[in-house]
Parts: structure tokens; C-alpha cells; sequence
């Protein structure tokens, strides 16, 4: 059969009858035989019309269209078939394209574009900026901030998308294979790893086959049995009995705190009865933290890079951080912890969990393996409860992350820790489509680009945040893109994770891989509520669910956990974040139901990111009254235009830049200035690069006495933003150093003069955290506390 595509001419006829005609001829062809596989007109339609498509949006390509067999005829359906139209229907559905999805195509710039973008901060020589200054720094814009709200009414401008290739071929088949969705390979294909599936598959194969040695792993098991039992086994083979479930569900927690040398203040909650206090390890025995093989051995070498001369006092493997970290994981616990920094300690975290990940995987899978020999060498008639060792679905765990380039990190750990040396590399299938995928070109970066250091950190490689991708791992490889159904860890970013679930009321959705998830791991939970939070929350609610079809499951080897539906009672999850914050906090109290409990990292900072400030400027903070969390946005905003705003009407108080956390506010303050007929301009993160470039020279000037600005744009940007003379926090900023980035950028406009800057904040009760990390816990308490409703703080090289 030739490729699709070179049959027709672009904008034939695609009618019934041409197709049956078609088929027909085929048949005859063929001699009479019959397809195996019958398509409606409406798929057979799809199928012409991708390459047609495909032709409009990149290179000429013929489709391919995986699975599929050669021969493909039109064969009519009887009526009964209705699970076969059905099937066919919803494959001719096309995912709905947002404004949204259109903005993120522009995230990675073309090199020639990319070029004029590099930000001139050499101009502080120059009073002002030139429209072409503007412009070449405004040019800068990509699809970063874009990515925030996919909600269409969050996006002020929709226009038209038109269908594609890319949305016809991006449909994922319901058992959950994964679907590139990186727009820099132009028509995306979907990909389907059929060739591995019987080497990877748990239900076909035996220990002998895995391991190769039986009798080592009984030595093992042997072996251990003086050290403590295997914390794996422990967790996941008590029996919970009613009573518990129901005291889990009813009571509240109790809880403790404790103080460990390198994390600091922690506190232990749990429904159940006190179980035993956690203590930190000084001293870790790697055989005491039952690794499975080869863990115990490579792990010590791949974490090589964290240990400094430090730690010479011991010869652990692990840094005081992991050491600590690892404890609780290992414990089963949930864990919070709020700490995580790009610069300093995001990748020996990221290690850590990938090494409790990857050690309770290959436990798991060592477990059913084993069984499965077992079960072929037991006596008929023996009882088959013993061998209970599974969940309704394969896979274990869900890792959470916000972009492709640390799905990549992920994967690249995962594979260091199976290779036990550079003789015995494990076979990793579909490695080198990952590495174009997931990878970057370096030469994409423009050039002499300034920005702070966590920016460089954090938006370093691929930053594209749809995607999703399962792996399945056995001892000696590794398989990528496997569909979800058959792999053994899911990564993905809350997007990714999202679009598979799908909402309510949407024909094609799934969510039953996420039925038996063990471990959750969701890092940098902090960039989230840069991107849309709406999206881990819509998770959380779809985790643990009873599925909806068996999946093949063999139910005499499913365990009773899941069986009864209680799955979410030993799902262990772990949040990294780089700060506190009420919503990952809710997350964490609301959604985590594990029956061995819950650690939270709690440290107050001493001093806030108000230290940081180094222009000489007095900061007015002002509290405002609300009676409770859903009351504060309204009570903000009218203490805002009854107080704030009519001291900063007059001419005199010209150059004022409005910082906005949210994009709800925002819109709120600009639709009342409109309405006011305010001097303003605004930029937000869904604000063109040219209107960008004028806000900016328009403020600069003093033309537009306000500026509105939105915290996201600043997340993704980082602009410096010049002319400031007066600043108001509108609310205080999400990272505490961003409060001390904006009130110095009040001095990259140098005029000459003794400058009269101001800066007030408003804040409530409800801002605790946010104020404590702006201005230290002391002050705070005293803040909060105060009957007086105004505090100065003056800061500067003078004070």
C-alpha cells in the first residue's frame, strides 16, 4: 500500500462513495480477502486529511500511523457494533486548542529573533531608553509566561485557531501512550512501544529471567534477617482494619515536633496511634536501608558529586540533607518540605527521591517477578492469596515536575543508578527519540542574556511544560514511552497530566492509570502557582480512584488495599517547594491520607528578603482588616481605591509601578483605572512584545503616571523596569525575594538629584507567611499583633 498522502492530490474529494470505490478495487485487488480491520469514513477521512495537513503547518511528510496494518479496507459495520463506532467516533475528535496552547507555540524563539533579544543593561549612562532600545529588549518575549492560565476567560485576547496536524495526530489512544508535544518537532506523531511489551511485561516473566540468579536473592533475604524489617514490606503489607479507616477519616490529627540538626524544626502528625519517634541518623549503614540491588552499590558512586570535603567526618554516602530527607522517605511518610532551592540544593534532592523511587520499583517488581515463579512451580490446588502482590493498575509512581528538562534529570539519575559500571550499561529502549525530545540545543540560548542566577537555574533547558512519559524498569533496562498501563513510573507536568485526565462531561478522558499509585512526588510545587495550580488540585482529586475497566488485571494477584478502595491511605507523598504557601499547605493537610503519617519541614526566617534592599528607601507597611480568607480579596481591593490610590492621584506622585501577584486583581485594577480614566498602562504575561516595549518607554518618559504589573510577567521575564519613583504592593510578592528585586530597581534610573521614593505595602493577618519571609518572624509577630495599622521600615547604605 503506498504511503498515505501520495494517492490524492491536496483538496480531492474525500466522499463516501470515492472511499468505497477505493476500498472496492482494493478488494478485487486483493482477491476478495477481507481486512482485519475495519474503518468508518469518518476515520478514513482523518487518515487522508493528516497528511494534507501536516504539508500546511511544516515539511512535506507522508503520515504514519502507528499499529496500523497494511492493508486497510472499508467494511461495512452492523448495527450491534456499537463499541466499535464508538471507538471510532472519538478518535475523530480534535483536541479544542486554546489561546493558551497557541501562546506557548512561541516558547522557543527562532535564533534569528533570538538574536535581537539580549537585554541592554549597559544603558544606565542614558537617562532614557530609545524606542529601539525598547523594542530589541522587548523582543525578549516568549512563551513562558504564557503558560500560566490555560482557562480560556484568563486570556484576554483569544483569537482563531485553526485545525491542524498537530491537533488531528496529538489524540493519545485511551491506554494512556504518550504523545510528544514538543512544537519543535513540527507535526507531532503519536508513539506507541509495541516492540518491547512481552520483554517488559510483569505477567510474563520470572525471576530466573530478571535476575538471573534465584537462589542469591533467597541468600539475600536470608541474610537480612537480623537488620530490621525491609521498610517496603512493612508499609505495604499491613492489613488496616475498619476501624482504623474510619478514625483516619473522622478524626483529627495529633501531632509533635522535633528538631534535627540539618532540616530543622519538624512536625510528626498522624490519626493512628503514636508510632515511633523518627530520629535523624548521624550515621547511615547503606546496608541497613535495604537498597535493592544494584542501589547499594551505585548509588554511592552517582552521589559522589554531592559530597564535599565536608562531610569527611563520616563515610556516608549521603549529604546531611539526604541523610535526613532520606530517613522520612524511606519511613513511608509524607513529606513536606518548603526549603527547595535551584541553586544550592535542587539536584541532590531531586537524587535522593529518585533513589526511593527507583529502590521501591525495583522491590515491587522483584516481588511480582518472584511470585510468578511461584505460581508456575506451586502444586494445583494451593491456596493463590499468598501471592496478593499488585495494585488494579502497573504503574507505582507519579513524579511531578515542571518542565521537560527535569523530566530529562529524572531519567538520566534512573539510569546512573542501574548501571553498575561502564561494562554493564543497562539497555534503554526509544533513548535516543528521549534525548531529541527532551534534550535542548545549547545553541538556542541567546547570548549575553543577564539575569538573576535562580532565573538561570530554573528556566535552564527545555523548558516546554506539556508532556508526559512512561517507564517501565526491570534490573537491566529501561523502557521509555511505554503506555501507562504497562509502565512503572509516570513523569509529567501538571499540563501533561491534565489533558489525560480530562474533565467532567469530555467523551475521551482516563484517569484509571492513576488508580494505584504508591508513591507521589511532586517537585517545585512553587512554579505551579506560576503556571496554574487549578491543574495539581484536579490531579489530587483523580488519584486513587477506583478504575472504571479492569485493564487485564488479574484480580487473585491484586492486593485487599485495593481492593477496598483504600489505595489513598498508603500513598506516600512527597512535596518539594522553595517556599510556604497557604495552597501547596492545603494540599498537603487535604489531600495526603497516608496512615503512617505526615513530616513538615516548619522554619521561620530570621531575617526577610527586606535585608536584601539596597537603595535608601522607607517602606510603609499597611494592614488592612478582613473577617476571613474569602473576604480579604474584596477587602484589599477597597482598601486599595479608598486609601491607597487618592494619595497617589496627584501629578506630583507620577512614576508609580503597582505590583499585582494575581492575575484576577490585575484585571480588577485595570478594568477600575479604565472606568476612572487613569494615566496608566499595564503589562502582563499574556502582553505582547510590542506593547510591552511601549508600556515601558511610555513609563520610562513619564507619559503614564501608573504602571500595573503582574508578578507572573516578572517570574518569566525579569525585566528591569526603569523610571520608578513610587512603588505599591498591591499584595505582598509569592517569593520573598522578589519583594527586594523590585524595590532596587529603583536605582537603574539615575537622574542626578536626591530621588523621593516610596514604597507602600499592604498586607492582612492572612499574609503571615508572605510577611514573615519579607521582614523576618520578629517583626511580624509585632506587625500582626500592633494595634497600629502603619509601620515604617527605612532601608538603605545610610541606615
Amino acid at each position: 500500500m503506498p504511503p498515505l498522502g501520495s494517492r490524492r492530490k491536496e483538496g480531492s474529494c474525500s466522499c463516501v462513495a470515492h472511499c468505497r470505490s477505493w476500498a472496492g478495487n482494493r478488494g478485487r485487488r486483493t482477491g476478495g480477502r477481507k481486512s482485519r480491520l475495519g474503518l468508518t469514513f469518518t476515520k478514513c477521512k482523518l487518515l487522508w486529511e493528516a497528511p494534507r495537513l501536516a504539508r500546511g503547518v511544516g515539511k512535506r511528510r507522508s503520515a504514519r500511523v502507528s499499529g496500523r496494518p497494511e492493508a486497510t479496507q472499508i467494511c461495512e459495520l452492523s448495527e450491534d457494533s456499537d463499541k466499535s463506532s464508538a471507538e471510532s467516533d472519538s478518535e475523530t475528535e480534535v483536541e479544542q486548542v486554546s489561546g493558551y496552547h497557541k501562546l506557548l507555540a512561541t516558547l522557543k524563539a527562532s535564533p534569528e529573533s533570538e538574536s535581537e533579544e539580549e537585554e541592554d543593561e549597559s544603558e544606565s549612562e542614558e537617562p532614557e531608553e530609545s524606542e529601539a532600545e525598547m523594542d530589541s529588549e522587548g523582543s525578549q518575549e516568549t512563551g513562558e509566561a504564557e503558560r500560566g492560565e490555560e482557562d480560556k476567560d484568563d486570556v484576554p485576547e483569544e483569537e482563531e485557531v485553526t485545525d491542524t496536524a498537530e491537533q488531528v495526530l496529538s489524540q493519545e489512544q485511551a491506554d494512556g501512550t504518550d504523545t510528544s508535544c514538543d512544537p519543535r518537532h513540527g507535526v507531532i506523531e503519536e508513539f506507541t512501544d509495541v516492540k518491547h511489551e512481552s520483554e517488559f511485561s510483569l505477567e510474563t516473566n520470572f525471576m530466573e529471567e530478571e535476575s538471573g540468579d534465584c537462589n542469591a536473592d533467597k541468600r539475600d533475604s536470608s541474610s537480612s534477617q537480623a537488620l530490621p524489617e525491609d521498610p517496603f514490606k512493612q508499609h505495604m503489607d499491613k492489613e488496616l482494619e475498619d476501624k482504623e479507616i474510619e478514625k483516619m477519616s473522622s478524626l483529627p490529627k495529633t501531632s509533635s515536633q522535633s528538631q534535627w540538626p540539618r532540616v530543622g524544626q519538624l512536625i510528626f502528625s498522624s490519626t493512628l496511634e503514636k508510632h515511633k519517634t523518627l530520629k535523624a541518623d548521624k550515621e547511615v549503614d547503606v546496608k541497613q536501608l535495604h537498597l535493592h540491588k544494584p542501589l547499594e552499590s551505585t548509588w554511592p558512586k552517582v552521589n559522589k558529586q554531592f559530597l564535599s570535603s565536608v562531610d569527611k567526618p563520616s563515610d556516608s554516602p549521603f549529604t546531611p540533607l539526604q541523610r535526613e530527607l532520606f530517613c522520612i522517605m524511606n519511613s513511608y511518610r509524607d513529606l513536606l518540605y518548603p526549603e527547595r532551592n535551584a541553586l544550592t540544593n535542587g539536584e541532590e534532592i531531586r537524587h535522593a527521591y529518585c533513589l526511593h523511587a527507583l529502590n521501591h520499583v525495583l522491590k515491587a517488581n522483584a516481588q511480582v517477578l518472584s511470585n510468578n515463579t511461584k505460581r508456575r512451580d506451586r502444586k494445583p490446588g494451593t491456596d493463590t492469596d499468598d501471592y496478593r502482590d499488585q495494585g488494579l493498575t502497573r504503574p507505582k509512581v507519579l513524579m511531578i515536575v515542571p518542565f521537560r528538562e527535569c523530566a530529562l534529570r529524572i531519567v538520566h539519575a534512573f539510569i546512573s543508578l542501574l548501571e553498575v559500571n561502564d561494562k554493564k550499561k543497562i539497555d534503554v529502549s526509544n533513548k535516543k527519540r528521549f534525548k531529541g525530545e527532551f534534550g535542548s540545543d545549547p545553541e538556542e540560548k541567546p547570548p549575553n542574556l543577564k539575569r538573576p542566577e535562580d532565573y538561570e537555574a530554573i528556566f535552564s533547558g527545555n523548558i516546554d511544560d506539556h508532556f508526559r512519559i512512561g517507564v517501565a524498569i526491570l534490573q537491566k533496562s529501561m523502557r521509555l514511552y511505554a503506555p501507562f498501563y504497562s509502565s512503572d513510573i509516570i513523569i509529567a507536568s501538571p499540563l501533561g497530566i491534565r489533558t489525560v485526565i480530562g474533565a467532567e462531561g469530555e467523551k475521551k478522558r482516563d484517569f484509571d492509570f492513576l488508580s494505584s499509585i504508591e508513591i507521589l512526588i511532586i517537585d517545585q510545587a512553587d512554579i505551579y502557582l506560576m503556571q496554574n495550580w487549578e491543574h495539581v488540585l484536579h490531579l489530587m482529586k483523580h488519584i486513587n480512584l477506583l478504575p472504571l475497566d479492569s485493564h487485564g488485571v488479574d484480580f487473585s494477584r491484586v492486593r485487599m488495599l485495593n481492593l477496598n478502595n483504600w489505595s489513598k491511605y498508603y500513598r506516600q507523598t512527597l512535596l518539594f517547594s522553595a517556599l510556604q504557601d497557604p495552597q501547596i499547605n492545603s494540599v498537603f493537610n487535604k489531600h495526603c491520607f497516608n496512615y503512617a503519617g505526615q513530616v513538615a519541614v516548619r522554619n521561620m526566617p530570621l531575617t526577610g528578603s527586606i535585608s536584601h534592599v539596597v537603595v535608601q528607601l522607607p517602606h510603609v507597611f499597611r494592614r488592612l482588616e478582613a473577617e476571613s480568607v474569602t473576604s480579604v480579596i474584596d477587602s484589599r481591593f477597597q482598601f486599595f481605591i479608598d486609601k491607597v490610590l487618592p494619595e497617589y492621584r496627584d501629578a506630583i506622585m507620577s512614576h508609580t509601578l503597582i505590583y499585582v501577584p494575581s492575575y484576577f486583581d490585575y484585571v480588577r485594577l485595570r478594568n477600575y483605572f479604565k472606568k476612572e480614566d487613569l494615566n496608566f498602562t499595564h503589562i502582563c504575561e499574556y502582553t505582547k512584545k510590542a506593547a510591552v516595549c511601549r508600556a515601558r518607554r511610555f513609563f520610562l518618559k513619564g507619559e503614564k503616571q501608573f504602571l500595573l504589573f503582574t508578578e507572573r510577567f516578572h517570574f518569566y521575564k525579569r525585566y528591569t523596569i526603569k523610571g520608578i519613583r513610587n512603588l505599591i504592593f498591591y499584595e505582598l510578592p509569592t517569593y520573598s525575594h522578589f519583594y527586594s528585586e523590585i524595590c532596587n530597581m529603583l536605582k537603574a534610573t539615575d537622574s542626578g538629584v536626591d530621588a523621593t521614593w516610596t514604597c507602600t505595602v499592604l498586607y492582612s493577618k492572612y499574609d503571615a507567611q508572605k510577611l514573615a519571609a519579607v521582614v523576618g518572624i520578629d517583626r511580624t509577630a509585632q506587625m500582626l499583633q500592633s494595634k497600629k495599622n502603619v509601620h515604617l521600615f527605612v532601608t538603605g547604605e545610610n541606615d
